[in-house]
C-alpha cells in the first residue's frame, strides 16, 4: 500500500466515530490490495468462550450477521496465538468448514483463511477474519495488509476503550439512579415512621437513624462504577495518545518517503540529460546543431527563457556567442566579449560561477546593462575543463518559480563537466568559429 494510502487511512480512522467506521476504512483499504478478498471483525465474550456478533464491511456498509458459536471449535494451539494478537493465523489447511465457520460461506477451492487477535488491554477482545484468494505470484494480502492492521489495531483499541466509558458511565448513570431513588424510598418511609413516633410515642420503640444494608450496598456498586469509568476514561487517553503518536510518525515517513522519491527523480532525470549529451556528441557532426543542442538541453533543464552559450574566442582574452535563444533581436552569434567586461566577461575572468537571486539587491553586477540578461533571477556559470576556460553558459528569468537556488548551482555545475568535456573534445570552439567566419 502506497504512503498516500496509509496516510488517508490513518486519517479516516483517527476521525471514525465508532468501530463500524473503522471497519469501513479498513474495507477501503482492503479493496485497494485486492478486490477479491473480504474482511470482517468477530465479536468474543470472554466470560462465555463465545464468537458473537460478525461485523463485514461491504460497499461502505456494514452487514450484521449472529453467530453464537463457541471458540473451542478452532484447536487450543491454534486459539493461543491467535488470543495472543499481533499476527494471522493461516487456518484454510486444517479444514475446509472453518470459512463456513466464520461467515463466509463454503470454502472456495485456492481461497485462504487467516485469523487474527484484536486485543484490548491484553485481552482479546475480537478476531479478524481475512478471506483471499490464493495466488501464483506475489506476497499473501495478509502481509500486505499489515501496515493498516497496525493502525487499525490503535483504533480498535481506543474505540474499544470509548465503548467501555460509555458503558461505564451508563452503569454508574443506572447505579445513581437506583441510589438516588432507594434514598427518596427510605427518606419518605422515615418521615412517615417519624410522624408516626410524634403521634404515638409509645407505639414506637426508636426511629431508624443510619442507612440499611441496601443502600450501603448501592453505594458501594456507585463508588466501584465511578472508579471503572475513571480507568476506562485513562485508556480511552492513552489509545488517542498512540493513535496520535503514529499518525505523527507516519507523516514524517510520508514526509521522508516524499524527499527520497524527489532525489531518486532527479537522479533519474540527470542520468537521462546526461544520456542525451553523449548521444549528441555521438551522432552530431555539424557545430550549429550541436552547440544548439548543448544549449537547449541546459536550458530546458533549468527552465530558463532566456540562455545563451559563450565560447573561447581564437583572440586572446575574448569570448564569442556560440548559440542563443530569447536574447535581444540586435545580439547576433558571433559577437564578441572581453573578459572582465560584463558579467559573463566577469566570471570567465574569474573561474566563478555567479548566482543572483534578486536583481534589486545584486548592485555589485552590472546585469541592468547586460544584454545576456534581464532584471530577473540568473545564473551565470564557467565552462572548465583541465583548468581552462572553455566557454560561459547564461541562464536567466526561470519559467515557472521564478528564482534560481544553490542547488540549481550545482545541477549547473554537473551539466557544465559535461558540455565542457564535450565541447573540447569536439573542439568545437574552433569548429564553430571557423564555420561562422568562412562558412557564412
Amino acid at each position: 500500500m502506497s504512503i498516500r494510502s496509509l496516510s488517508s487511512l490513518a486519517h479516516a480512522l483517527s476521525v471514525a466515530p465508532d468501530l463500524d467506521g473503522a471497519l469501513i476504512a479498513l474495507g477501503e483499504a482492503l479493496v485497494e490490495l485486492d478486490r477479491g478478498a473480504g474482511i470482517a471483525l468477530i465479536h468474543y465474550d470472554a466470560r462465555r468462550d463465545m464468537l458473537r456478533a460478525r461485523l463485514a464491511p461491504v460497499a461502505g456498509d456494514i452487514v450484521r450477521t449472529t453467530l453464537e458459536t463457541t471458540f473451542d471449535h478452532v484447536p487450543e494451539a491454534v486459539r493461543k496465538v491467535i488470543a495472543a494478537g499481533g499476527q494471522f493465523v493461516d487456518l484454510t489447511d486444517r479444514t475446509a468448514d472453518y470459512p463456513r465457520l466464520f461467515g463466509f460461506g463454503s470454502s472456495v477451492d485456492g481461497s485462504l483463511l487467516a485469523l487474527r487477535g484484536m486485543l484490548v488491554d491484553g485481552t482479546m477482545g475480537a478476531v479478524l477474519a481475512l478471506y483471499e484468494p490464493r495466488k501464483i505470484f506475489g506476497s499473501r494480502t495478509s502481509e500486505r495488509l499489515g501496515p493498516s492492521l497496525a493502525l487499525f489495531d490503535l483504533a480498535f483499541a481506543r474505540l474499544a476503550e470509548r465503548e467501555a466509558r460509555e458503558e461505564a458511565f451508563r452503569t454508574l448513570d443506572d447505579i445513581t439512579q437506583r441510589v438516588h431513588g432507594e434514598y427518596v424510598r427510605k427518606l419518605g418511609q422515615l418521615e412517615t415512621e417519624l410522624r408516626d413516633a410524634r403521634t404515638n410515642p409509645q407505639g414506637v420503640s426508636a426511629v431508624p437513624t443510619g442507612p440499611t444494608a441496601a443502600a450501603l450496598t448501592l453505594e458501594f456498586d456507585l463508588a466501584r462504577a465511578t472508579e471503572d469509568a475513571r480507568r476506562a476514561t485513562r485508556r480511552a487517553e492513552v489509545a488517542d495518545q498512540q493513535l496520535a503518536t503514529t499518525v505523527g510518525q507516519l507523516e514524517q515517513a510520508q514526509i521522508e518517503l516524499h524527499r527520497r522519491a524527489e532525489a531518486i527523480r532527479q537522479n533519474a532525470r540527470t542520468l537521462h540529460l546526461l544520456d542525451r549529451v553523449l548521444t549528441l556528441d555521438a551522432e552530431t557532426t555539424d557545430p550549429r546543431a550541436l552547440v544548439d543542442a548543448l544549449l537547449s538541453l541546459v536550458g530546458d533543464d533549468m527552465q530558463a527563457q532566456r540562455c545563451s552559450l559563450m565560447l573561447r574566442a581564437p583572440e586572446p582574452d575574448m569570448l564569442y556567442l556560440a548559440a542563443a535563444r530569447g536574447v535581444t533581436p540586435n545580439l547576433v552569434v558571433g559577437t564578441r566579449t572581453r573578459l572582465g567586461e560584463g558579467v559573463a566577461g566577469r566570471v570567465a575572468q574569474s573561474l566563478q560561477p555567479v548566482l543572483v537571486q534578486d536583481v534589486q539587491d545584486a548592485t555589485l553586477h552590472p546585469m541592468l546593462r547586460d544584454q545576456f540578461f534581464t532584471t530577473g533571477s540568473f545564473i551565470c556559470f564557467p565552462l572548465v575543463y583541465h583548468n581552462e576556460l572553455v566557454g560561459v553558459v547564461n541562464l536567466t528569468n526561470r519559467a515557472q518559480r521564478g528564482v534560481y537556488t544553490d542547488e540549481d548551482v550545482e545541477r549547473v555545475r554537473l551539466l557544465g563537466l559535461v558540455i565542457s568535456l564535450v565541447v573540447t573534445r569536439s573542439a568545437l570552439p574552433e569548429r564553430l568559429f571557423d564555420l561562422l567566419t568562412h562558412g557564412g
